[in-house]
């Protein structure tokens, strides 16, 4: 195992602390969540099943014997457990590199505790250097690129590429995020707009951060 991967692992166990048995747990998507899974099949809490933000990972937790229901059914949760592509000082995030922060940002809103899993190169002292993800209603694609540019956005297609809720992303770049707020606001408004990646409104809770000298935590 590289030592990335190493430091994933380790902050997946670290997250493994959060789980409350006897609910539903919220279970987010890629590679650090991966891991969580591969904790939660070694420890096996007696959980209530899983409310999960996308396919891959109903597929992922349903392999590793998990029940899995949805949002609807579950209702509110303790606990979501997730990573992010960047991570402010303030615990604001961009996610969507992975095309599911729709069904995250939904878990997220409904969670008491959202504890999210990087490693330090995800930290960043101002969001922006990863591209903002944007899903949009496929007839709204263009209107929302050129409203994006009006903002000072780059925006670029994510070619080949449909979320599991069937729609287009757009990935920009060069917009101005020192606000992250007020930019998930102002994106949220345009319409055609599904959801955009920001997670600043709703931040993380607890930040678990993985590096080479171990595991730290943050919380807001």
């Amino acid at each position: 195992m590289s030592n990335n991967e190493q430091q994933k692992r380790a902050a997946a166990e670290a997250a493994y602390e959060y789980v409350v048995e006897g609910e539903y747990l919220g279970v987010g998507t890629g590679s650090t969540v991966n891991h969580f899974i591969d904790v939660l099949a070694e420890r096996r809490p007696a959980i209530k099943g899983c409310v999960s933000s996308s396919e891959a990972t109903t597929a992922r937790l349903k392999r590793a014997g998990f029940d899995v229901e949805t949002l609807n059914f579950a209702g509110d949760l303790s606990v979501y457990v997730d990573g992010a592509d960047e991570v402010s000082p303030q615990l604001a995030l961009i996610k969507g590199g992975g095309g599911a922060m729709t069904r995250e940002k939904i878990i997220a809103q409904v969670s008491d505790t959202f504890v999210c899993m990087v490693d330090t190169s995800k930290q960043v002292d101002v969001l922006g250097a990863f591209p903002l993800p944007i899903e949009v209603i496929e007839m709204g694609r263009s209107a929302v690129a050129r409203a994006l540019v009006k903002m000072g956005g780059l925006p670029e297609l994510r070619e080949d590429f449909r979320s599991d809720n069937g729609h287009p992303i757009i990935d920009v770049y060069n917009l101005d995020l020192t606000d992250p707020k007020a930019v998930e606001a102002r994106i949220n408004a345009i319409p055609g707009v599904v959801t955009v990646g920001l997670f600043a409104q709703r931040p993380a809770d607890v930040l678990i951060v993985a590096g080479a000298d171990g595991v730290t935590t943050k919380k807001r």
